[in-house]
């Protein structure tokens, strides 16, 4: 079979090399055997270890041939362009180890070296075209644990020397590129590269991109969690994106021109699908035998209206448009109290009806005692007569929120494209945005969303957010709008690159006449031009200052630090454990301490992200750690005893059990070590002892039924974590 392969393969490249340069058109064969031939040699690659060979076309803006080669527990799939250019790179072949018995348990990765990234660059030297360059960074501070040993990079690539918005990623593992896959700019945008040069003047391009910037006024909350509002200049609601076109200094409206792309993709677009509902949830309770707690759900569910009296109170307000609906469902849900305010019953009531064949649906959900409406949500064909223009939805929007909630002074913050910028034409509703008023300011962080059905005006959707507790900084002493905007634009370089700016179609260009087919009118192409960047993220213009507002890296993560290491023979290790985020919160480790079994779940529990401190976490946060190590095997639900102080035998059991060498070590007769205190291992933990021994868990005297301290955890954490390097 692979000799048969081989010789047809053979003939058809022979075929194809000795097609007369004027041949009209190549046949398929020929083609897919002209650039199977160049992807090898690009490659380098030797397929006689696999038996069957296929290969498939995807024509889409550009052709790309689709080879798999598979053989016996291996295979290779690539994908390449017309001319052999590599997209995508696949490999995969069967790892004889025993590595998925501990896939679940991770490992410190091995280091990548030189070897890796000579491995990759070299790789990349070969795929990469002309004009084409790509820089591979590790990242910083963003250590973790897995369990495999490859090395991977991703990024940009840049053409002729200058940032594209092309991205690729590479993978190396046992030597060998295992995944590589790219963006190629005949897959992603009409019309190709064009030349790096530009003409417009960069000083020029700077000021009228200055110009388009636009700031507002309002409350914001500082950080998370805060209840005091102070002011700040802020990126105005809805403003547009603008380029600068490098050759010709024209001003480009990227937000009005993506925007003509995406109507031709809303021509044909599906209608929207329905919001997530809650499961009906049924019940019966009998109170003998309840514990307190039961009784108290129990109790939760007293005064609760019937659907029934939830529903005839919904239909009398006509705002909600049930005329024709049948309800067809409703689910009770009870929910617990938090921060101050009390548990509440709501009733999700869902009704339905059929419009000219097609499904219509509206959800609402009220507080189950006193029907008051806290939500809508429906379901509506795109592309639906609109029977009522923005103008008359405002008004009836704004009509019905003082009827709603007569006690909130709103100020309308967006509409439409600002509110719901995907397919606004087409949508079945008129969507609006109402933030609270205070000081004759917005306050977006509390507010009320709402749509109005386009075919008759009734609520289409509603939800709201309002937080009472929250105090507003006074409106005195505020720098002026043009001071904001000259802070703010200072925060901005311009940056020459080449970007997907959408353009005019022309049927002249082949693969442009397939998207005009498909109904598009304007499309991605790449465009050499200045945009503002900046290299830090900034959230606005403090409006009593007047400085910038620098917004935090959410970069890699901090490594854990501890100020009680020192004389600790654990050192080394628990450092090592704290680079990859393993380890415990709170700045000291105790390494002396004795450790107990919830201790040791909390470490291991750190090996999945988010250390704790184990003598001052909450109750969610441990049950979630104690999960985490069932799932691992580290314990058994059954053998749960927090406080319980372990013994050394019992860290090593516990870390082996995790790590998958639990049956192996259980495995009776097989096993001996040279402990100095072997005689003293009990025969059961012969076999945990000796597989100690063997990964460095314990050297010299095992000691197995003395107390543990969370140093020798850590150690022997360490060790397991070492095992695949």
């Amino acid at each position: 079979m692979k000799r048969l392969l081989s010789l047809t393969l053979a003939a058809a490249l022979l075929a194809a090399l000795t097609l007369p340069a004027a041949a009209a058109e190549e046949t398929q064969d020929a083609r897919l055997a002209r650039v199977t031939a160049q992807v090898k040699k690009t490659l380098g690659l030797d397929t006689e270890a696999y038996e069957t060979f296929r290969g498939g076309l995807n024509q889409g803006l550009a052709p790309v041939w689709g080879l798999e080669w598979e053989g016996e527990r291996r295979s290779l799939s690539v994908s390449a362009l017309e001319d052999g250019t590599i997209v995508s790179l696949y490999r995969w072949e069967y790892d004889p180890s025993p590595g998925d018995v501990w896939a679940a348990f991770p490992a410190f990765p091995e280091s990548a070296g030189d070897g890796d990234r000579e491995i990759a660059e070299g790789f990349l030297s070969r795929v990469l075209r002309a004009g084409e360059a790509v820089e591979l960074k590790d990242r910083e501070g963003d250590l973790s644990l897995g369990n495999s040993s490859g090395s991977s990079w991703s990024g940009t690539i840049a053409l002729n020397g200058l940032p594209s918005p092309l991205h690729y990623s590479i993978r190396v593992e046992n030597g060998v590129v295992e995944h590589f896959d790219r963006d190629v700019p005949e897959g992603t945008a009409v019309g190709g590269v064009p030349s790096p040069e530009a003409s417009a003047d960069a000083a020029k391009a700077r000021e009228d991109l200055e110009g388009t910037l636009k700031l507002q006024l309002e409350y914001v909350l500082d950080k998370s969690g805060d209840t005091k509002a102070v002011l700040r200049y802020v990126p105005e609601k809805g403003a547009h994106n603008f380029l600068v076109d490098a050759k010709t200094g024209e001003l480009l409206d990227l937000t009005e021109l993506e925007a003509k792309m995406d109507q031709g993709l809303a021509r044909n677009a599906a209608a929207g699908g329905v919001a997530p509902t809650a499961m009906m949830k049924e019940a019966s309770a009998d109170e003998a035998g309840l514990t307190k707690a039961e009784l108290e759900g129990v109790a939760q569910m007293e005064g609760v209206l019937s659907q029934e009296a939830l529903d005839k109170a919904l239909r009398a307000v006509s705002a909600y448009g049930l005329r024709g609906y049948a309800l067809t469902n409703a689910s009770y849900e009870a929910l617990p109290a938090k921060e101050g305010q009390e548990g509440k019953v709501t009733c999700t009531l869902r009704y339905a009806r059929t419009e000219d064949g097609e499904r219509l649906t509206r959800n609402i959900t009220v507080d189950a005692k006193t029907g008051t409406v806290e939500g809508v949500w429906s379901s509506a064909p795109y592309g639906r007569e609109k029977k009522l223009t923005e103008e008359a939805a405002l008004k009836k929007a704004e009509a019905f929120l003082k009827t709603w909630r007569p006690d909130w002074d709103l100020t309308l913050y967006g509409q439409g494209e600002q509110v719901q910028p995907l397919r606004g034409s087409d949508r079945p509703d008129w969507p609006f945005t109402f933030a609270r008023k205070v000081n004759g300011l917005p306050f977006p962080s509390n507010a009320a969303w709402i749509g109005m059905d386009a075919s008759d005006g009734s609520v289409y959707s509603l939800s709201s957010s309002w937080d009472e507790k929250v105090t507003f900084d006074d409106a005195n002493g505020l720098v002026s709008m043009e001071t904001a905007l000259d802070a703010w634009a200072g925060t901005y370089e311009p940056v020459l690159a080449y970007r997907n700016v959408p353009q005019k179609l022309t049927k002249a260009d082949p693969a442009q006449a397939k998207l005009m087919e498909q109904g598009m009118e304007y499309y991605y192409a790449l465009r050499l031009t200045y945009a503002l960047e900046r290299t830090e993220p900034c959230a606005g213009v403090d409006a009593k200052t007047g400085e910038p507002v620098r917004e935090a890296q959410g970069s890699a993560r901090e490594p854990l630090a501890y100020t009680d290491l020192a004389g600790s023979v654990a050192k080394a290790d628990i450092e090592k454990l704290a680079q990859y985020g393993a380890g415990y919160a709170g700045g000291k480790f105790r390494p002396a301490k004795n450790i107990t079994q919830w201790e040791l779940v909390a470490l291991v529990s750190s090996l999945r992200g988010g250390a704790l401190e184990p003598e001052a976490v909450e109750k969610e946060d441990r049950e979630s750690a104690y999960y985490d190590a069932y799932r691992l095997g580290l314990l058994r639900a059954s053998e749960r005893d927090d406080n319980a102080v372990l013994s050394r035998a019992d860290v090593v059991k516990m870390l082996l059990d995790a790590a998958g060498y639990g049956p192996a070590a259980r495995l009776g007769g097989i096993y001996t070590c040279a402990y100095t205190d072997k005689g003293s291992i009990p025969a059961e933990g012969l076999g945990y002892a000796a597989l100690a021994q063997a990964l460095g868990l314990a050297s010299g005297t095992y000691a197995g039924s003395r107390t543990a301290t969370r140093g020798e955890a850590a150690s022997m954490l360490c060790r397991v974590l070492e095992r695949g390097t």
